[in-house]
């Protein structure tokens, strides 16, 4: 079923800790949690936990749900942009850590087991990439807004800032995208895979929030 199809629980059972009205706000918003995680992380292991603390900080923290509002998915989303920043604060103690460490024992090739996802990974990376040349609160706002269809409203919401802030952040992050597409030089061939500033520009299409 998809999300627009569904009903949201009240905000009132989810204040009352029903489980039966967490299962349904689960599957309603998983997968945009974790897409949300993915564009923020660029890996899936780490949006795959960033959407489970998500879902279990929801549920440790859901007596602070305001009684009255609209949809709890800016609330989701803004746990999981804390959780998606966490996770990419360990890749980077992480990276610094294997660094250090002596180079590992060659292993066996497993490229024919992982070439059904090869195309995902390096799109992930060039988006990755684009976005990486962004501030992260940028980038956050960009994801929200543009990637998790949020209105103003809702991302500044989710982000505990001013709408004003959202907007500044979203237009300040589609200029700087709009300058690396246009440095950017076009792709060699038709079918080859896009270039990193070109799939960037996938994130300055206009949105009427």
């Amino acid at each position: 079923m998809r999300e627009t199809e569904a009903v949201e629980p009240s905000r009132a059972r989810i204040r009352d800790g029903d489980r039966a009205a967490f299962g349904e706000l689960y599957d309603l918003y998983a997968r945009a949690v974790h897409n949300h995680a993915l564009r923020l992380t660029g890996n899936w292991a780490d949006a795959e936990e960033a959407m489970s603390e998500t879902f279990l900080a929801a549920w440790r923290i859901r007596e602070t749900v305001e009684a009255e509002g609209g949809s709890l998915k800016p609330w989701l989303l803004g746990i999981a942009t804390h959780k998606a920043y966490n996770a990419n604060r360990g890749l980077r103690r992480r990276l610094a850590f294997l660094a250090r460490s002596p180079q590992p024992r060659p292993v066996e090739d497993f490229a024919e087991e992982a070439v059904g996802r090869i195309d995902d990974a390096r799109r992930l990376a060039l988006v990755q990439q684009a976005l990486g040349r962004l501030k992260r609160q940028d980038r956050e706002v960009l994801a929200l807004c543009v990637a998790a269809g949020l209105d103003y409203r809702q991302a500044a919401e989710a982000l505990g800032v001013p709408v004003g802030t959202v907007r500044s952040r979203l237009s300040r992050a589609r200029a700087r995208l709009a300058r690396l597409s246009a440095q950017a030089e076009p792709p060699p061939s038709h079918g080859e895979m896009e270039s990193e500033a070109a799939l960037a520009a996938l994130f300055l299409k206009e949105e009427t929030p």
